[in-house]
Formats: C-alpha cells, sequence, structure tokens
C-alpha cells in the first residue's frame, strides 16, 4: 500500500483481501449508480438495487423508511456489540462534466427549477462499499460476534422537496432504532481533498452544523426618488449583512472555534424607482460547538432587531438546523485509529483539521457514539489542493477509493466488535 518502504511486505488483512478482491464488484455498482443518480427523497431505483443485494444475502431488509432508505440486520454466530454503519445514497442537481463514458446524462427538476443530476459527492461510492461490506460481513457471519445494522440513508443532501426532512433525521423519526439500540454508528466519505490511499481521521468535533437561516427585513414602499417617505429594507438588510460579519470578527472568540456565517441570496424588489416594502436574505452558519452556536443566532437575531429598529422596520429572522456538528466520540476514535492504521497504512491516515462542511451523519452519532472518517479520493499526481472538490461537476473520483474504503470500513467493524465480545 502507499506510503510502504521499497520492497517491504506487508501482511494482507482479511479486510484488505475480502475489498481486493471484491473490486470488480465495487467498479460495477458503482458504476451503474453514477449513471443513474436521484435526488434526495428519489432514489427507488437505488434503493431497489440495495435492497436486491441484502435479500440476495439472506438479509431481510426493511425498505421505505423515510421514504426510500433501506436497513438490515446482520446477526453474527457469536454474542457481542451492536454497530450501525451508515451509507447516504441520494446525488445532487448538478450537471455532470467530467467526460467519464458512465458519465451521468440524467435530468430531473430540483424545486421547481430544470437541472442535471449527478453523483458530484461520491455517494455512489458509498453505497457501493456498504453493500462489499455486508457482503463481505454476511461471508463470514458464523464466527461474527454481535450484530450490524447497514443503513442506506435518502436525502442527506437534503429533499428534493423543500417540505421533507433530511435523510438521517427523518429515519430516527420513523423508528429506525426502535427495536435495534446500537452501541456506536461508523460512517465515511470518499473525499477529494486526500489522495487516494489516504485515510483522514480526527478525534472530536471534525464536520461543522449547518443551519440555513431566513432573514425578512419589512420596510415600507415608496418612490426611489423620495427615500425619505418610506423605510428602504435593501438598507437595513445591508446593514444587518455587514453587522453579522463584525460581530463574527469582533465578538466570536474564533481562536476557540471557527464560525463561518454566509449570505447566498438577497432578494427584493421588482423595479430601478421603487423602494421595495420587503428584503429578503437566505445564508447559511456554520459552527463546531452547540453553545457557540447558539450565542451566534443570539447575536444575529440581535443585530437584525436593532438594525431594523433603528430605520423603522422589522426583522424577523428564522434558523432552521440542517444538521448538528459531526464530532467522533474521542474515546472511540482513538481505540479504532490503530484499525485504520493497520488498514491503510500508518503513514497514510491524516489527522485532519476542522471542516466547515456538514453531516447529517451526526444525528446517527447525536443518538450513540459515533466514528466517521474520509476516505482519499484524487488520483495520485493530482494535487488535492488543485483537484475539483466534492460537490464540482468535475468531482473525479479514483475508483481505487472503494476498495480502500471497504477495506478500511471493514476493519474498524471487525476490530469493534471483536473488542466487544463476550
Amino acid at each position: 500500500m502507499a506510503g510502504m518502504a521499497a520492497g517491504a511486505q506487508a501482511e494482507v488483512l482479511p479486510a484488505t483481501a475480502s475489498a481486493q478482491a471484491a473490486q470488480a464488484q465495487l467498479q460495477a455498482w458503482r458504476r451503474d449508480l453514477h449513471q443513474h443518480p436521484e435526488l434526495g427523497g428519489q432514489e427507488t431505483r437505488t434503493a431497489a438495487i440495495v435492497a436486491g443485494h441484502l435479500r440476495a444475502l439472506g438479509l431481510t431488509p426493511r425498505t421505505g423508511i423515510a421514504g426510500t432508505g433501506v436497513a438490515a440486520v446482520l446477526k453474527g454466530g457469536k454474542p457481542g456489540p451492536r454497530l450501525l454503519i451508515r451509507a447516504d445514497m441520494d446525488a445532487l442537481p448538478v450537471a455532470e462534466e467530467t467526460g467519464l463514458p458512465f458519465a451521468s446524462t440524467v435530468r430531473s427538476s430540483y424545486r421547481g427549477q430544470p437541472v442535471g443530476v449527478m453523483h458530484a459527492c461520491g455517494h455512489d461510492a458509498h453505497v457501493a462499499i456498504l453493500m462489499g461490506v455486508a457482503q463481505a460481513l454476511v461471508a463470514r457471519k458464523d464466527t461474527l460476534p454481535g450484530e450490524v445494522m447497514f443503513v442506506f440513508q435518502p436525502s442527506e443532501e437534503g429533499p428534493a422537496d423543500p417540505n421533507e426532512d433530511f435523510g438521517a433525521h427523518r429515519m430516527l423519526a420513523e423508528g429506525l432504532l426502535n427495536d435495534f439500540k446500537p452501541d456506536a454508528a461508523f460512517g465515511l466519505h470518499v473525499w477529494a481533498g486526500l489522495q487516494v490511499g489516504q485515510v483522514g481521521y480526527k478525534a472530536g468535533p471534525l464536520l461543522a452544523s449547518a443551519d440555513e437561516w431566513l432573514l425578512t427585513i419589512d420596510g415600507k414602499q415608496t418612490h426611489g426618488s423620495r427615500p425619505w417617505e418610506g423605510v428602504d429594507p435593501i438598507t437595513v438588510g445591508a446593514q444587518v449583512l455587514l453587522g453579522t460579519q463584525s460581530m463574527i470578527a469582533r465578538q466570536i472568540n474564533i481562536a476557540q472555534t471557527p464560525v463561518v456565517l454566509t449570505a447566498g441570496q438577497f432578494n427584493s424588489g421588482v423595479r430601478f424607482n421603487i423602494i421595495p416594502d420587503q428584503a429578503n436574505l437566505v445564508g447559511t452558519l456554520r459552527t463546531f460547538d452547540p453553545a457557540v452556536r447558539e450565542d451566534v443566532i443570539a447575536r444575529f437575531d440581535r443585530i437584525a432587531s436593532d438594525y431594523a429598529h433603528a430605520a423603522g422596520a422589522t426583522a424577523t429572522l428564522k434558523v432552521i438546523n440542517q444538521a448538528p456538528a459531526t464530532i467522533n466520540d474521542v474515546a472511540l476514535a482513538q481505540r479504532l485509529r490503530p484499525a485504520l492504521e493497520r488498514a491503510a497504512g500508518a503513514a497514510n491516515v491524516v489527522d485532519m483539521p476542522l471542516q466547515t462542511i456538514a453531516e447529517d451523519f451526526s444525528h446517527f452519532a447525536n443518538t450513540v457514539p459515533g466514528f466517521y472518517f474520509l476516505v482519499g479520493a484524487t488520483s495520485e499526481g493530482i494535487d488535492p489542493a488543485k483537484a475539483p472538490a466534492n460537490h464540482s461537476p468535475k468531482f473525479l473520483l479514483d475508483e481505487a477509493a472503494l476498495v480502500n474504503g471497504m477495506a478500511a470500513m471493514l476493519q474498524v467493524t471487525t476490530e469493534f466488535l471483536e473488542a466487544g465480545a463476550h
């Protein structure tokens, strides 16, 4: 494996051998899914493939959880702990520009807009990897301690229907764990920011909490030439937005924990010479500490209200949490790092900095101790810092990541189960 000294002979672990043996299947599954991507809440074909595979393995999948979610439990032949392993299934409203022979040409509609559809984040790889992990664990079920729930989750990126909930929260709300109480939850993500062969790891906070905020400023309409006769919500909205940036820079201890507050939309008015009566701003807030998140939201609300009051307008802030921060259980992460090192090579396990992206795997990790890691996806010879990032229409997965991801997940899974056997 990458990182070994020239000529060194390494033991081929059972997890690695299983992953290498499944390479052709992993690639075939991934390419088929890549060519037929489905948006959040619409993963019917993907779910059918997953459920069919699980049935072929002799498992009894539950289907239709959170609309299209699939789950199945494997009972090992010996007593031991219970583990949940999750893969997300949905694609993004992105038109593919990779030029691959199996590139997606799918078109769909996303919240009223015509869009291309692409596995631009790598969830096709996640599904293939977990299908491979399930197959390998079933093959050794007689000697396997404990039980494993395989969870194939819809809508991690958010549902195509804005009235629906994100997938992890919805699966839990619909009783995914009513009859199965796991001792831990594992997940992974292929990552363009790492070289293929590397695995990214961090104990404690890893990925940010994601909030969508919506700010409505109500003013008073007037002619653009006579602003003193109205209340300009556009000016107030601009002042509030600048005020939030000053708040982050001057009121939040960013040496302790990063905070990002970004506006992605600022919509107001219909004509060049009319001051409208309302302005709407929409954006995202990213934090790593729940207490800091609450503090920032309270300050944001006060800034908006105070600027609006000073101008004679009103401000209404609504904050919707899409995912809490993904925080790896420290003891569990430290315990499993050697397993990652055995699977990938010690030199290839990278200590990750905080990442301001978010993941709704955090809902599982808030229910039980969680462990989430990143699998390098960028080919050797390409600088990961310059490679098209996840969510890019040019995101290009090195398929060696499929074998590496399966080997790493199998290794941490078997070591966790065997350590807890009784």
